[in-house]
């Protein structure tokens, strides 16, 4: 604890991209290395100083903006054009012919984007603000059981 910092707070390090307000350098596999600096008087072997960098985690984006979506399900969800845009031609489609299912797939598509169940196609996250409405999924299955402790 308190041995080293990251990331480093220092402004010429800044690590935030503003297109898609995470980490520069956020790959598919939800990680990305940032600059961190340790506590004065420590060395890194690698780099011969004071600074580092490690993984952190975070979530890849590809563009898609969870504010159009929610605005193009709510106004123009009838004719699928939140599904054109999220890369789901198909439903899109389907919800043209039918008028988004005569409107009820309207709703339904307009919950599902604002719950974030319904993302882009790619697998991919929104683009929202750094500190926004981000949703985090947990799961239960018969592996994230809570495992007995002993009793010291």
């Amino acid at each position: 604890m308190g041995q080293y910092i990251c990331p480093d707070p220092d402004p010429e390090y800044n690590y935030i991209d503003p297109k898609t307000q995470q980490p520069y350098g956020c790959t598919k596999e939800n990680k990305a290395k940032v600059q961190c600096k340790a506590a004065v008087g420590i060395t890194c072997t690698e780099t011969k100083d004071d600074t580092f960098k490690r993984e952190i985690p975070c979530k890849w984006t590809n563009g898609y903006s969870f504010e159009t979506a929610m605005l193009l399900s709510i106004f123009l969800g009838m004719f699928g054009a939140d599904r054109f845009y999220l890369g789901y031609p198909a439903i899109g489609l389907l919800k043209f012919c039918t008028l988004g299912f005569m409107f009820l797939g309207q709703l339904v598509d307009i919950v599902l984007i604002a719950t974030q169940v319904v993302g882009p196609a790619d697998g991919s996250h929104y683009v929202m603000p750094y500190y926004g409405a981000g949703i985090e999924v947990i799961r239960s299955n018969n592996w994230t059981y809570k495992l007995p402790q002993q009793d010291w």
